[in-house]
């Protein structure tokens, strides 16, 4: 079953509620998509902490029903 992009948008902001999201559909068939966010919660962290948050507010989904997910990650300026 193929996943939205305001379905992945909002599993992120469960985990990441004071997040700014955007995600993107790359293909147009809910497998490959394209998320930027940015959360306060990322501050003091390293690029690979602040993508573990991420995926672990998508509960094990990327490699199942979202096949690929280009993820960019940053604090607020």
């Amino acid at each position: 079953m193929a996943l939205e992009a305001a379905e992945i948008k909002n599993m992120i902001l469960e985990i990441l509620p004071d997040a700014q999201v955007q995600v993107q559909d790359m293909r147009g068939d809910g497998s490959q998509f394209a998320a930027h966010v940015v959360s306060e919660q990322f501050v003091g962290k390293n690029r690979v902490q602040q993508h573990q948050m991420v995926y672990k507010a998508l509960k094990g989904k990327v490699g199942e029903e979202l096949h690929a997910l280009s993820l960019q990650t940053s604090a607020p300026e």
